[in-house]
């Protein structure tokens, strides 16, 4: 990234901590960024520069961190639509770069659920700068942990046995109320309660919760 698209970024930051450049205005300015520049831009938006505390020393079955690129948030926040009476998690948060950019774009109120202490450290003080009170962080497991939201978010966290009790933990959250379901690099067609939406990306997959009676494992 050049440095006059640097220093835009940092004037942006600036607008950001002073409670301004949300919402469309946000939007229309990341989406002025050249693509191959977005990502960097956004990381120096955000405070997220420096290279974040990853550990090689995971529990089983689940994914070394790896951040998601801001087009496919982009395309999320839009179609899942995200708005701003939401609750939006995104389970296996790392940085944080989902979490504060679907904040930032919509007002929903926006927890990332991390099983990485350090990167949770350095998310809380990634978004305590921007001074962005609607973002927390929990240092949990996603599937040891309650799940309260209406749209979640996963970009191949884990797998394996995590993955399933993580999705039951979701089917139950969804037998309370509808929720809707962001998936990254993960198929959840397999799950008779989810019914798939289509996408204008081939990574991106939607689903939306099925009440409980339309389910196909529902007893008749």
């Amino acid at each position: 990234m050049d440095e006059a698209l640097r220093q835009d970024a940092v004037a942006a930051r600036s607008q950001v901590r002073s409670g301004g450049l949300r919402g469309t205005e946000l939007l229309r300015r990341l989406r002025a960024v050249p693509l191959l520049e977005r990502d960097a831009w956004t990381d120096v938006l955000l405070g997220l520069e420096e290279e974040a505390p990853d550990t090689l020393d995971l529990p089983p079955e689940s994914i070394p961190y790896l951040p998601c690129g801001v087009d496919e948030i982009l395309r999320m926040v839009e179609e899942a639509p995200l708005g701003a009476d939401d609750v939006f998690v995104d389970l296996g948060s790392g940085a944080g770069r989902v979490v504060m950019l679907a904040h930032l774009l919509t007002g929903a109120r926006a927890v990332g659920v991390e099983i990485q202490g350090l990167l949770v450290t350095h998310a809380t003080a990634s978004s305590a700068a921007l001074g962005l009170s609607g973002v927390s962080f929990v240092h949990a497991n996603a599937a040891d942990t309650e799940l309260e939201g209406s749209v979640f978010f996963l970009y191949a966290p884990f797998n394996g046995e995590t993955l399933k009790r993580v999705l039951r933990r979701l089917e139950e959250v969804a037998r309370k109320r509808p929720i809707r379901i962001c998936a990254l690099g993960l198929e959840l067609a397999s799950e008779g309660w989810l019914r798939r939406r289509e996408t204008s990306s081939p990574w991106l997959s939607l689903y939306d919760s099925v009440p409980v009676d339309d389910a196909p494992n529902a007893p008749r």
